[in-house]
């Protein structure tokens, strides 16, 4: 049988600019979320026009 859990912080996505210019919703990862270490951010760039994320996210130290 398994246990209910209690629900402690509901999180709203917040729209947001990175990289070159791709728009995404990003659900954590702005300073008000220290509850969460060790998880640094979690965003939602999905969609069904690719036109906006062509030029994608410069290169940086953590993705080489």
């Amino acid at each position: 049988m398994e246990k209910s859990r209690k629900v402690h912080m509901v999180l709203k996505r917040k729209p947001t600019i990175e990289g070159a210019g791709v728009h995404l919703n990003r659900v954590f990862g702005f300073s008000d979320s220290p509850k969460l270490d060790p998880f640094l951010m979690l965003d939602d760039f999905r969609s069904d026009n690719p036109e906006p994320y062509l030029k994608g996210f410069p290169w940086h130290e953590y993705t080489g």
